[in-house]
């Protein structure tokens, strides 16, 4: 009897706390961009064909979470990260809004040399939009972006 009581305590109180857990984890088919997500190679060059997973995933060039883009450039060792405004599905891809960055104004620094570079886009027309044409399930491209004239593929 003692157990019993015990187990029903134990689950009323689990039950709850389950269902809070649940609804605070909101599922990631739940965004538009949700077949984006994870790293992609390419993009700034063509892919080898004899690429494998491991070297993908140690460089990729660009990386997609529920709120940043992430990107890496020639010259920097970081990734350049834009945060998500907006996302919005079209016929054939995704098309991206990015909140400016605020560090994107140059000031004068010392000796009037930049003190603050700005945040790379990914050399579309509007440095804050990106639109991502799907080609198919783990091949990409940025459209109108100069600074990815090659397709990009999903590291697996």
């Amino acid at each position: 009897m003692r157990r019993l009581l015990l187990s029903l305590i134990i689950s009323a109180m689990a039950s709850p706390i389950a269902g809070l857990d649940a609804q605070a984890q909101p599922s990631s088919a739940a965004t538009p961009h949700a077949s984006l997500y994870g790293s992609w190679t390419g993009g700034l060059f063509p892919v080898p064909s004899n690429l494998t997973a491991q070297a993908c995933l140690a460089q990729p060039v660009v990386i997609f979470t529920k709120d940043l883009v992430l990107r890496a450039t020639i010259i920097d060792a970081i990734y350049h990260q834009r945060v998500i405004e907006t996302v919005r599905t079209t016929a054939n891809g995704t098309d991206f809004r990015f909140i400016p960055n605020p560090g994107a104004d140059i000031s004068s620094g010392l000796f009037g040399a930049p003190a603050t570079r700005p945040e790379p886009g990914f050399g579309c027309a509007d440095p804050n939009s990106l639109h991502v044409v799907r080609r198919g399930e783990n091949e990409i491209i940025f459209e109108g972006c100069s600074d990815f004239p090659e397709p990009l593929y999903r590291c697996h």
